[in-house]
């Protein structure tokens, strides 16, 4: 079949009116990223689409040539599981000459550890809460599904049927030939020298072939990214990383075990051949043959996809004529980096640019634990083998969105083929509708810090999730290195109090103090698993216990601080925002970013400090992108977060604390719930902002970095008489709970609209227009068919993280967003969306924590002091 005959499937989504259905868009990378933009785009009536690639068509050589295919739906997060299942729904609906293009031979993972099986009952709940199949089995159960399976080193294992192979070679061909079918056209052996821009937007592409016009330019390159990026000037934050993958001889054991009627069943090629039926058997296992070939058709391997996680395993079969060989993936070796800027091009690469030599010496401990499971490949060998190259980034996600300083230049990378269809229809949604229907924050460019964007943060975190890839990761567990990286100015007082730090965004943020230990004796407090006892200490629930009872410092350095000024500040805040900001100076207000179709994009405190001058706490690095592309003239934004900090001080000996240190009125007549005043602290300088996160008196005092140390010193010091304390974030976490205040990222995403995520009381409709209002219009607390939902959990002893599923009458109904441990409570809360119909105050549920299904009951919130007195005392 050539790349312009018919591919069989439907099409990619239905058609729908777009803004720009005559923009010109080049694709640079005809990989599976690329190939899939191009059918989403022009199934959305995008039609001037050129793919741009350097290699031969339709196997260029990058890693969609080496991939072995397989597809893994489940994942911590909903967006790359929801990305994977897009994939398998389509690839399983397209084929070429009658060969699938997916095909669902299922997938299992098994565990030989005690931590491994219980992080399976883990994953099996992730399974359920996204809503992929899945069955825990037994260690009998899997050697049914894998016959050379060792079951006496095994504690079981997970499967999930709908999981299975890829064919990524042929899905690109199937929709390169629907997108051809629609106009868009594909052009090989076209390398890519520069990009041009005008005003700060691109305008085209330039190649050793000729100069491309656009609107709009994709970044899909694979990991040849960061070479791409560099010509347009936007950095793209990936690391190329050679992973190893080899082959078996043929093994008769898989002709026993696929063979039922026979016969054994015919291949689906060799794993970097894909099929090519021309290639010699010295070259059986190498590159794609130079012009391609479809794979070999018939049935494909029979067994499940294997993961051996704890030895950083994963197997596949490769059926044929003699029985079929196994294939082996495996991350346990050294992290291998790969200069993209001097990977050969095709024709002067030895086999293709994406594959390097097989180094025998770093799999030679994977071979011997692979045949420690599978006891058989003791009697075989490796035939042969490559070191493939791919793409890692600092957290291990997609590169996915359009650069702010070069308009129209986008990025859609460091995607395997497992997200590949659901990441191109998430880009091609957002290019095409100024939105994707799916949350995709984690994806964002921008959602980097620039101290992570350093190139050697880059290599160390990028190398760092290749070793994890197959780790079990605690949520809360942080990266090792580099460390400290971002210091708060009280960092030296907090070390000496004994600060047990984790990280976020580069920060060192304490958890809790070891100073504080002695407030645990005479605390009773239900015993922890082992899982919910990681990253976590008594202490908390009694720096939460001072902090209700006496008075506690709360470091709120990290969270993000921009100044909006400028004449136009305040319309532009108004129409960016959902609350009425219109008040005068010294008025401070929780709003909504809203994004076109009324998805919360984040949750800001916005104080008016003067007529033009606004301080904004907001989320993240993507707030402040969004901000900066709409704002107008007359509007200056400037992140004052590196150089500002910020003391939270909280409880209700807080004015006690306070008062002595100013000389202005800090009673509540003078100084309201809400209110923001500038004002001296003993000697620094300060601005006070009257919140509280934690449910408490109290407020946030913000001053220049190079006054934070005195400004932790003077209330230290104040509060001695006080008996004040430093008191970390798992306290914090456990006070913000217990008042019902949201998280947005965790609790609430772009997917959600306010009246659903129980926010709807930040939203002004009659204030004027404002970014997503039209779009809320019809909507109310009343018409939301999902909520936000409070859970107690009936059991005090009980405790989950995060992410769980909720059964309500004996079915998946939803799932958990945070959660954590209420110490003035003395019970566990969970946050979970749940269907309006069970979200009513006393409705039972269920919420499986590893395996097993916790009783739980919908409470009304907030949990403690639904009338606010403590705040506005």
């Amino acid at each position: 079949m050539s790349p312009s005959s018919p591919a069989t499937a439907p099409a990619a989504t239905a058609a729908r009116p777009t803004r720009a259905t005559r923009a010109r868009v080049v694709i640079i990378g005809a990989g599976i990223v690329g190939c899939s933009l191009a059918d989403e785009l022009t199934a959305r009536g995008w039609r001037d689409v050129t793919v741009l690639e350097q290699g031969p068509l339709p196997a260029p050589g990058g890693s969609t040539s080496h991939a072995p295919g397989l597809v893994f739906q489940t994942n911590p997060s909903k967006t790359m599981t929801e990305f994977a299942a897009y994939t398998v729904r389509k690839f399983g609906s397209l084929e070429v000459d009658g060969v699938p293009c997916f095909h669902p031979v299922g997938g299992l993972e098994v565990a030989t550890t005690e931590a491994r099986w219980a992080d399976l009952h883990r994953k099996s709940g992730l399974a359920a809460s996204w809503g992929v199949r899945g069955e825990l089995l037994g260690p009998q159960e899997c050697k049914k599904l894998w016959p050379m399976l060792d079951e006496s080193v095994l504690h079981g294992g997970f499967h999930t049927p709908d999981d299975g192979l890829a064919r990524a070679l042929l899905a690109c061909r199937a929709q390169m030939a629907r997108a051809g079918a629609r106009g868009a056209r594909f052009l090989e052996r076209h390398t890519v020298t520069g990009i041009e821009r005008a005003d700060g937007r691109v305008t085209g592409v330039v190649t050793d072939r000729g100069t491309f016009p656009a609107d709009h330019v994709v970044s899909a390159a694979g990991f040849w990214g960061p070479v791409i990026g560099a010509m347009a000037g936007v950095q793209v934050p990936l690391l190329p990383l050679a992973h190893q993958y080899a082959t078996t001889e043929p093994l008769p054991e898989l002709a026993a075990d696929n063979d039922p009627h026979g016969g054994p069943r015919r291949a689906w090629g060799s794993p970097r051949v894909w099929g090519s039926p021309r290639v010699s058997a010295a070259e059986r296992g190498g590159a794609a043959e130079r012009g391609g070939g479809v794979q070999s058709s018939g049935e494909e391997a029979g067994r499940p996809i294997l993961r051996f996680q704890d030895r950083d395993l994963y197997f596949r079969e490769h059926l044929d004529a003699t029985g079929g060989r196994l294939g082996i993936g495996s991350y346990a070796h050294r992290p291998m980096p790969v200069d993209p800027f001097t990977v050969p091009a095709f024709d002067d690469a030895p086999v293709m640019p994406s594959s390097l030599p097989f180094t025998e010496q770093d799999f030679a401990p994977s071979w011997q634990d692979s045949i420690a499971l599978l006891p058989a490949l003791g009697a075989s060998r490796v035939a042969e083998g490559f070191n493939g190259v791919f793409s890692f980034t600092p957290d291990g996600m997609p590169v996915l969105g359009e650069s702010r300083e070069l308009r129209g230049f986008w990025l859609a990378e460091a995607v395997w083929v497992t997200h590949s269809a659901g990441v191109a229809r998430a880009v091609a949604e957002w290019m095409t509708d100024g939105r994707p229907t799916v949350d995709i924050h984690e994806c964002d460019l921008h959602r980097f810090e620039d101290a992570q964007r350093s190139p050697a943060y880059i290599e160390d975190r990028g190398a760092q999730n290749f070793i994890e890839v197959y780790d079990v990761i605690h949520p809360l567990q942080p990266m090792e290195q580099p460390r400290p990286l971002r210091t708060s100015p009280f960092y030296a007082r907090q070390q000496q109090l004994g600060a047990y730090f984790l990280e976020a965004g580069g920060w060192e943020r304490p958890h809790w103090y070891e100073a504080n230990a002695p407030l645990t004796e005479g605390l009773r407090l239900p015993e922890r698993d082992a899982w919910s006892a990681r990253y976590w200490s008594p202490i908390a629930a009694a720096e939460a216990a001072v902090t209700r009872e006496r008075v506690a410092l709360y470091d709120m350095t990290p969270l993000r601080r921009l100044e909006v000024t400028g004449p136009g500040a305040l319309d532009f805040l108004q129409y960016m925002t959902t609350n009425q900001l219109n008040k005068k100076p010294g008025a401070v207000t929780y709003s909504l970013l809203l994004d076109e179709a009324g998805g919360i994009r984040s949750d800001l405190t916005v104080a008016r400090l003067a007529p033009d001058r606004f301080q904004v706490g907001a989320n993240s690095a993507a707030d402040l992108d969004w901000l900066l592309r709409h704002a107008s003239d007359g509007v200056r934004i400037r992140d004052i977060t590196p150089g500002t900090c910020c003391i939270g001080v909280w409880g209700p000996l807080a004015r006690d604390l306070v008062q002595p240190l100013t000389r202005d009125d800090f009673s509540h007549r003078a100084f309201g719930y809400f209110r923001a005043k500038r004002t001296h602290l003993g000697h620094v300088p300060v601005t006070a902002l009257r919140l509280s996160y934690v449910g408490e008196l109290g407020w946030e005092f913000y001053t220049t970095a190079d006054l934070g140390l005195r400004l932790w010193d003077t209330l230290w010091e104040a509060g001695q008489r006080y008996g004040v304390i430093a008191a970390g974030r798992s306290a914090f976490d456990s006070l913000r709970l217990e008042k019902g205040y949201r998280a947005w990222g965790q609790d609430m995403t772009t997917e959600h609209n306010p009246y659903e995520a129980g926010v709807g009381f930040a939203v002004r409709p009659a204030k004027g227009d404002f970014l997503g209002r039209a779009a809320l219009q019809g909507h109310s607390e009343r018409t939301a068919v999902r909520r936000l939902t409070c859970l107690t959990l009936d059991d005090p002893a009980a405790n989950v993280l995060g992410r769980e599923p909720v059964y309500v009458a004996g079915d998946p109904a939803g799932y958990v967003t945070s959660a954590g441990y209420g110490y003035t409570l003395g019970r566990g809360i969970a946050y979970a969306w749940l269907p309006a119909s069970a979200a009513v105050p006393g409705t039972a549920v269920h919420v499986e924590y590893f395996g097993q299904r916790i009783p739980a009951t919908v409470a009304q919130e907030p949990l403690f002091d639904p009338e606010m007195a403590r705040i506005r005392r």
